[in-house]
């Protein structure tokens, strides 16, 4: 009976800890959203939404430009107390605010580090949909060049409200052949030539 309580009584101080955060402007679903939001409310509440924006802006580039850091954070065999001591003494280089290193410790504890970069994103989101930005991908086989991305721009511009701003970034992936995929905020469109392909071929099978 003791231990019912003990699990009802959990229940009861998770369920306050959500009606406590600071709610973000934009909901992510997912182990990614549960962290970005947790710390969002917590740095609003400090006060230091902005410079946790930089630290993990910060972070988020030492790791694309220093190959052993993203090994040293991705290495399943280092036990959780040499990467903190390694993550901590980064950060303190960096002088990032004290809730950036407790966040980075807690994703270290929590075995998550290895999804520093995913939920760093769904971080970045919420900031973009704070500052009125809309995060487009668009992907094409081959680069874009300035007047056709300019044009895509115009367009893209009509699916957002007045005073929001388009963020976009472009990828490049052969294998669509042809076309393009654009995500925009939630929303998503396949207009790419392999996924015309794919659907005609699945009809010349079912006909067959």
């Amino acid at each position: 009976m003791a231990a019912r309580f003990a699990v009802l009584a959990r229940s009861f101080s998770t369920s306050a800890a959500r009606q406590q955060l600071v709610q973000p402007p934009i909901q992510i679903f997912g182990m990614e959203g549960r962290y970005a939001t947790a710390l969002y409310s917590a740095a609003t509440k400090k006060k230091v939404l902005d410079a946790v924006d930089k630290d993990l802006k910060e972070f988020t580039t030492l790791m694309k430009n220093d190959i052993q850091l993203k090994e040293f954070i991705l290495n399943p065999l280092l036990s959780k107390d040499l990467k903190k001591d390694g993550i901590s003494s980064v950060l303190a280089k960096k002088n990032a605010s004290p809730l950036t290193a407790n966040f980075m410790a807690t994703l270290i504890e929590n075995g998550r580090l290895g999804k520093v970069e995913s939920i760093i994103g769904a971080f970045e989101t919420i900031m973009s949909a704070l500052r009125g930005e809309i995060v487009c991908e668009v992907i094409t086989a081959k680069p874009l060049d300035a007047a056709t991305q300019k044009e895509l721009e115009a367009t893209l511009k009509a699916f957002v409200k007045s005073g929001q701003v388009i963020k976009l970034t472009t990828k490049v992936d052969p294998t669509i052949i042809g076309g393009m995929l654009v995500s925009i905020g939630d929303k998503y469109v396949d207009m790419s030539m392999s996924s015309k392909i794919n659907r005609f071929t699945s009809l010349l099978q079912e006909a067959v």
